[in-house]
């Protein structure tokens, strides 16, 4: 392990993946910060810059990016009350009442000092484990990646939100446009209608930047002028030592730190979570074990512990099935998975032999950009809320131009800007019918996958489909399937039954005016 290290310090430590995690970090943190932006949206908008760029170098700056992404949040969060990103929810709860209580100055260096925290803690953890996980997958055949690929697809009911239907239905158009054009195993044109340009298929960057930057121009558009303007509290950074609180403090958070660091990994290694689910899930742990349960959601920076060192842990907790498995746990591991894509590289057991420069620079890009991030954010929190005041309807217009510009810069055609556009209002489409977009993405990367590996098994059993379930790994991976869909299919009626009852809890009973 200490040689491949050694490779992966090799290969960042230059200027140019210096640089790239500073500015990924600070672009993210941006991005994170300013609601309605979002890291997937900065990941989307910067995958055209890492097509230009050599695998390692295009590789750091997606991480830098997810890392500042995700923590950039709690400026908006602690500061207007509103989420910078899902990961933030929590952080609103006792994040802004200490704003309003005059501690808006200590709040922000809890949450960016814990956010650390747990970035750090989820990259040791990814660092053992993934290798670990590598190993055992690297002896995978043609029907163990075929059910490895099916239990990524069973993700789509997890990345479907409220209606799992409608995720079903967005991951099978993603399976369906990924079937567009040369069969990869007969070399054969599927569905190309003899348009030259579709001889090809539509390429992975198009429809990641118009699915998830587009679209959200679009939506974000419709109400920039008429949206009012976020109240943004001044906080006063001059007076404050070090980040804002004591070391008694900090001591004092150790018990609920590792419970955070643990659930926060945790839900990030299990596909279809991600910090969304775990800083809300986490906030509940910590307040039940809580001596004191009525304090959180009045200002305590017990609560913003638990949801900055929670979401954050979920970040190298979800690059775990990732690289080691090649399954994206959320929405940015599978803007992650993309870029990897566009870069040649495909994620799971191979990377580990195959591209140890790759898997060894991200773990150390984790640990750099971590160390970056608790500097930037603190050091540079005057600028990041300036920022917020920015107007929208100056702000993605200039979003806008640089994303057809990219698409364009892929191949120099102008297919792939007319293939943003058509994504684009295909999000935005799906944005108005509250239809996921997320796990079309996973349908338009691992539908191929599974498609080439079943046509692969059969060939090597000459037609037979019972190798796909006497193989012992395969069982697993299929048994895993049966028992992620019960989970998730439990999990939505149950929480259909809680909002059908809050439904008609704020109806008003009509029954006494009768």
């Amino acid at each position: 392990m200490l040689e491949s290290f050694m490779i992966g310090f090799h290969s960042i430590m230059n200027p140019q993946c210096i640089l790239l995690i500073l500015l990924g970090i600070i672009i993210g943190i941006l991005f994170g910060s300013i609601p309605g932006l979002s890291a997937t949206m900065a990941l989307a908008l910067f995958l055209p810059i890492t097509y230009s760029l050599a695998s390692v170098p295009g590789v750091v700056l997606l991480v830098s990016l997810y890392i500042g992404g995700i923590s950039g949040g709690l400026i908006a969060a602690i500061l207007t009350r509103i989420p910078g990103t899902p990961s933030s929810v929590a952080t609103c709860f006792d994040g802004y009442p200490m704003t309003q209580k005059g501690q808006g100055a200590k709040a922000l260096g809890v949450g960016i000092v814990f956010s650390f925290i747990g970035t750090l803690f989820s990259t040791i953890v990814l660092i053992f484990l993934a290798p670990f996980l590598a190993k055992i997958a690297i002896q995978f055949g043609a029907y163990e990646y075929f059910a490895v690929a099916v239990f990524s697809l069973s993700m789509m009911c997890g990345l479907s939100g409220k209606s799992m239907i409608k995720g079903l239905m967005s991951g099978i158009l993603g399976c369906i446009f990924a079937t567009v054009g040369m069969d990869s195993i007969t070399n054969v044109p599927r569905y190309t209608f003899n348009v030259s340009d579709l001889a090809s298929g539509f390429n992975i960057l198009p429809v990641l930047i118009g699915l998830f930057a587009i679209s959200e121009i679009i939506v974000s558009a419709e109400t920039a002028k008429k949206a009012s303007k976020m109240k943004v509290v001044q906080v006063d950074m001059k007076h404050i030592r070090g980040f804002g609180f004591s070391l008694k403090e900090l001591y004092g958070q150790c018990s609920n730190t590792i419970t955070s660091c643990l659930v926060g990994t945790g839900i990030g290694i299990l596909p279809g979570m991600g910090g969304g689910v775990a800083n809300v899930l986490n906030y509940g742990i910590i307040k039940n074990k809580s001596k004191y349960p009525e304090k959180f959601g009045t200002g305590i920076i017990d609560g913003l512990v638990a949801s900055e060192t929670s979401n954050n842990a979920a970040i190298g907790g979800a690059l775990v099935p990732l690289l080691a498995l090649g399954i994206p746990g959320d929405t940015v591991t599978a803007m992650l998975l993309g870029g990897l894509t566009i870069q040649g590289i495909s994620p799971g057991p191979l990377m580990f032999t195959q591209n140890v420069d790759i898997v060894y620079s991200i773990f150390l890009t984790m640990i750099f950009g971590a160390i970056a991030m608790l500097f930037i954010e603190f050091y540079g929190l005057r600028i990041f809320v300036k920022l917020l005041k920015i107007p929208k309807q100056y702000l993605l217009p200039g979003i806008f131009v640089f994303c057809v510009i990219g698409s364009y810069g892929l191949n120099n055609r102008m297919f792939d800007v007319w293939g943003v556009l058509l994504f684009g209002l295909i999000g935005y489409a799906f944005n108005k019918m509250r239809i996921p977009s997320s796990p079309f993405i996973l349908g338009f990367i691992i539908g191929p996958i599974a498609e080439t590996n079943l046509r692969r098994g059969l060939m090597f059993s000459q037609g037979s489909f019972l190798p796909f379930v006497t193989s012992p790994v395969a069982d697993l991976f299929f048994a895993l399937t049966i028992f992620a869909l019960i989970f998730f299919i439990i999990s939505n009626k149950k929480h259909q039954s809680t909002r059908n009852t809050q439904n008609q809890q704020s109806v008003p009973s009509q029954t006494k005016d009768m």
